[in-house]
């Protein structure tokens, strides 16, 4: 999530707001926690400047249960990651709304990461949220190879360039949850040709939060393939070469011009005669 600096009244450091009544019925036994987290927003969040000052009188509707709704489409105990965590939106709500669900915080800022590291303490999900320093390459491709089930991500990047991003950190079969606004359908129209040629099939948009919440979550979910994408197809049929009829036909001369260099090279233990 990105700071934001949106208009409304300022909220003095320390006054957190008060909780919904959707809170309870979503978080359940974690209210508590829940609640502690849109504190943590309101106030250390706020000092230092992960979340806009003018954002607090809305941390509930906006940023937590926007978020925590998101519960509703991630499979049952999945392991899953939050790219650009920022905040811990995502990712935190999601964690308390689903005990079951494994989450990595993925944030490149050291200082956002300290952040998140003292709330994933003072919120008590150290068993079930992990913090990880990096960008996205750096969960997905590593010594261990490590691959998620579920991507999710937040006012991250354009859809096209999202999916090349996700793409690689996911298993095959894995889910893309990409929130985004009002114009996601126009968004999802202009990037569905290139998220077909990524890898992403079936890509839909779903709806979380209807009846629960004022302003219901617009998210696009998109399954990576166990088919290997076009790219990933090109880089195994040559190391990343272009495989079309002009690499064909280059490869084609250098092998008569490997077999004619051998013709002259004398065999092993000859002399060339003169």
């Amino acid at each position: 999530m990105t700071d934001s600096d949106a208009s409304g009244p300022v909220r003095p450091a320390g006054q957190s707001p008060s909780v919904p009544a959707a809170a309870a019925e979503l978080f359940g036994p974690r209210l508590a926690a829940a609640a502690r987290f849109t504190e943590l927003l309101a106030t250390a969040g706020v000092e230092r400047g992960l979340i806009g000052p003018r954002e607090t009188d809305r941390l509930w509707e906006r940023h937590v249960l926007n978020c925590g709704v998101l519960a509703e489409v991630v499979p049952a105990g999945a392991d899953a990651v939050d790219v650009g965590s920022g905040a811990g939106l995502p990712g935190i709500p999601l964690a308390l709304a689903r005990p079951d669900v494994r989450v990595v915080l993925l944030e490149p800022m050291e200082r956002r990461c300290r952040f998140l590291q003292e709330v994933v303490a003072a919120v008590g999900l150290e068993g079930q949220v992990s913090v990880l320093r990096g960008r996205a390459p750096d969960a997905g491709i590593g010594p261990e190879g490590r691959r998620f089930g579920v991507a999710v991500a937040r006012a991250v990047a354009p859809l096209e360039r999202l999916g090349a991003i996700l793409l690689p950190m996911l298993q095959p079969g894995g889910v893309m949850l990409a929130m985004r606004g009002s114009r996601i359908l126009e968004e999802l129209q202009d990037a569905r040709g290139s998220l077909g040629t990524q890898g992403w099939h079936p890509v839909d948009v779903v709806v979380c939060g209807e009846g629960r919440v004022d302003e219901p979550t617009r998210v696009l979910r998109a399954v990576r393939s166990s088919q290997p994408s076009r790219a990933e197809g090109r880089k195994g049929r040559g190391d990343g070469e272009r495989h079309d009829g002009r690499q064909v036909r280059r490869t084609a001369r250098d092998s008569r011009r490997s077999r004619e260099v051998d013709r002259d090279q004398p065999t092993r233990g000859q002399s060339r005669s003169t």
